[in-house]
């Protein structure tokens, strides 16, 4: 079963119960799946950032926005227009996708994996995650992987309160660490 079925089939029915919603439409749900990776200090080298965009194509299945600075900052060597990251905006099947295969996937393969903070889902509901690098997700070899990249993973929902947010995630099977008391 999709991610997406079992959204629709046992989730919403145990977050309607859980939170005594009078309607369905009132349960949580994602929205989107934002993944970013900035270039840093390789912001000026063109086949990093051409082997990034390819490696951020593989991983979200959809060509990523080259995001541009704002303005310029002389400490950080950065100048207004030039390319600084890429983003990829995921939507709908692609995200429900991408979800299921993070959680199920993606999350194992991590080395020393403990489990993701709840401190990552802000008092909206919504969760961000850091990858130290990206070489974790199954679409990529080893031999793809040369230099090492974080990325970050934003994933937005439409919960209210950060308690909506972690049931959401948890019904999902996000894997937190357990509280050590």
């Amino acid at each position: 079963m999709s991610l997406k079925a079992k959204y629709q089939k046992e989730i919403v029915p145990q977050l309607k119960e859980q939170f005594s919603y009078k309607n369905s439409l009132l349960v949580p749900r994602l929205q989107k799946v934002v993944i970013n990776i900035g270039f840093g200090k390789h912001a000026k080298e063109k086949e990093a950032i051409a082997t990034i965009e390819k490696n951020l194509t593989k991983i979200s299945g959809q060509k990523p926005i080259m995001t541009k600075a704002k303005k310029s900052i002389s400490a950080f060597k950065l100048r207004q227009g030039q390319v600084i990251g890429a983003v990829a905006t995921l939507r709908g099947d692609r995200m429900y996708d991408f979800v299921e295969k993070l959680v199920q996937v993606t999350f194992p393969r991590v080395r020393d994996f403990r489990g993701i903070s709840d401190k990552g889902i802000d008092r909206t509901g919504n969760m961000t995650i850091g990858f130290k690098d990206y070489s974790a997700f199954p679409e990529l070899k080893a031999e793809d992987v040369d230099q090492v990249f974080g990325l970050e993973i934003s994933i937005n929902t439409n919960a209210k309160t950060r308690a909506e947010g972690l049931a959401l995630f948890t019904a999902f099977g996000f894997p937190f660490k357990k509280d050590e008391k």
